[in-house]
């Protein structure tokens, strides 16, 4: 029914669209470029303060599941490993997205089971460092993945609109962090 040249077509037309599909996908966020792997090291020291402060409150503070502890633990320990090997070999930034869902997950879980009550301090930053990693999620999905568009004026890294875009998800987490710090001195 088909011959050799219709399958030939088909298949040259779906690799033709894929290496368009991934090549127009290919951004500075998943590349060598060293602009970027400056900010790929900062990030990686930075989510060893944050996620070990993060799990460290977690698990002093708060009654959670065990699920709980060893998924914020283990989001910590592999986020700065792949975001650190990463810089020689970019295509491990696509493995982000475990430790990142493995952090979220684990702060949708004390969201869900177990939130400090009332409205202090400790619960209010828990629900901003929920809020601020989430964010980074979103974030890091849309600018690094390209699972969504992204426009124009975001596209370089260095854009003044990303720089507001990162500061809101940074102060969500440090103000969050401060305030379950301080609830927990309370």
């Amino acid at each position: 029914m088909y011959g050799n040249s219709g399958l030939t077509g088909a298949g040259t037309g779906i690799m033709a669209y894929t290496l368009t599909f991934v090549h127009g996908q290919t951004s500075v966020e998943m590349t060598r470029d060293s602009r970027f792997g400056v900010r790929v090291i900062r990030l990686a020291a930075t989510s060893v303060v944050a996620l070990g402060l993060i799990w460290g409150f977690q698990f002093a503070t708060l009654a959670t599941p065990a699920f709980v502890g060893i998924s914020l633990a283990a989001g910590w320990a592999l986020m700065p490993v792949l975001l650190i090997a990463s810089l020689r070999w970019p295509a491990a930034r696509y493995g982000l997205a475990l430790p990142s869902t493995l952090v979220g997950a684990g702060l949708i879980a004390i969201y869900l089971t177990a939130l400090p009550a009332g409205w202090g301090a400790d619960r209010v930053g828990w629900l901003m460092t929920t809020a601020g990693v989430l964010m980074g999620g979103v974030l890091g999905l849309w600018f690094w993945f390209r699972l969504a568009p992204v426009p124009r004026f975001l596209e370089d890294p260095f854009s003044p609109g990303r720089w507001i875009l990162v500061a809101v998800h940074i102060v969500l987490i440090v103000v969050g962090l401060a305030l379950v710090g301080s609830g927990a001195l309370a």
